[in-house]
């Protein structure tokens, strides 16, 4: 099992994962509503498009823009369960668990943290 800094450096070494981040919209949402809001925000989304054995629109659910948690979603491959499976490993078919949900959006949140403040550490 890694963790959620082994899978953000893992995901980094993936060309098309490590090209997402958070345009201005999302970065001033983020900003203004904060972590908080976000994380009740990641698990609802979570819970209602990635938790059930067969969301609706699989492969499809999570826009790739317009809320900061989408873009993170894409960017930490927890935007469908075809991914969740290549990724992590998590079988498709079956509900995630209430442990799986919080290690995903442990893991999302983990990633617009690092997001928001990568432009803040550049000169």
């Amino acid at each position: 099992m890694q963790t959620v800094a082994e899978a953000l450096e893992r995901l980094q070494r993936s060309p098309f994962r490590a090209r997402f981040h958070l345009g201005p919209a999302e970065r001033a949402y983020a900003e203004a509503r904060g972590m908080a809001v976000l994380e009740s925000h990641a698990r609802d989304f979570v819970r209602t498009r990635l938790a059930p054995a067969h969301p609706k629109n699989d492969g499809r659910q999570t826009p790739m823009r317009g809320h900061p948690v989408f873009v993170a979603q894409h960017a930490c491959a927890c935007c469908c369960r075809g991914c969740l499976w290549k990724w992590y490993r998590v079988r498709p078919g079956v509900p995630l668990t209430e442990d799986q949900q919080a290690r995903i959006v442990r893991l999302l949140l983990a990633w617009i943290a690092r997001e928001l403040g990568a432009e803040e550490r550049q000169p």
